[in-house]
């Protein structure tokens, strides 16, 4: 399959009080990509966001850290799109993943929001729901009761870890992400490191 990537967001919450929390991990994503290629964010008060450009050679999307807290997320993703003219199907969603075990990566295009409030105003926002995701996984607390402390908590040692290891996976991928070829990104990301854990 052959996708063309405009717009690749990262999904958390501002501030310095969230920023170590397992409900950021799209933001560490997106950062993470910043970083590889020496790239700062400048805030954006059309799009409500921290924005940054992104180039590969001839390939080239936008990076967008939404602003608006996690429960407004599509409020700046439509907001920039809509300017760009960018369709649903060239953004890619990074955020974190209950469903998942840390150090756990996993690329999709659609599906239901899950519960993830994100996801829930994304959709709402942009009236379609066949984006890209990017999921990053952060375990799960067990109990269905304990999952808002638990995304807002921060992660271990061995646990931030695994995670930052899937996300470096992805940074390394995402060239060959740009280009199209999904297929061969798929393959290689679900395939995960030997000492993945699932």
């Amino acid at each position: 399959m052959s996708v063309r990537f405009r717009l690749v967001v990262g999904l958390g919450n501002p501030t310095v009080k969230y920023e170590k929390t397992r409900h950021n991990a799209g933001f560490w994503l997106v950062d993470a990509l910043a970083s590889a290629r020496g790239l700062a964010f400048r805030e954006d008060q059309r799009f409500h966001g921290l924005v940054a450009a992104l180039e590969f050679g001839k390939d080239s999307a936008l990076l967008l850290k939404p602003t608006t807290f996690m429960n407004r997320s599509g409020q700046s993703v439509a907001a920039l799109a809509r300017y760009y003219k960018i369709g649903v199907e060239e953004i890619l969603v990074a955020h974190d993943e209950l469903d998942f075990a840390p150090g756990v990566v996993r690329l999709k295009c659609g599906g239901g929001h899950g519960g993830h409030n994100g996801l829930k105003d994304l959709i709402g926002q942009l009236g379609a729901a066949g984006f890209y995701r990017i999921r990053i996984g952060i375990g799960h607390p067990g109990n269905r009761d304990d999952v808002v402390p638990y995304v807002l908590g921060n992660p271990g040692g061995d646990e931030c870890e695994l995670i930052r290891g899937a996300i470096s996976r992805v940074v390394e991928l995402f060239p060959a992400m740009l280009q199209g070829d999904l297929s061969a990104v798929t393959a290689s990301l679900h395939a995960g490191p030997r000492n993945e854990v699932r």
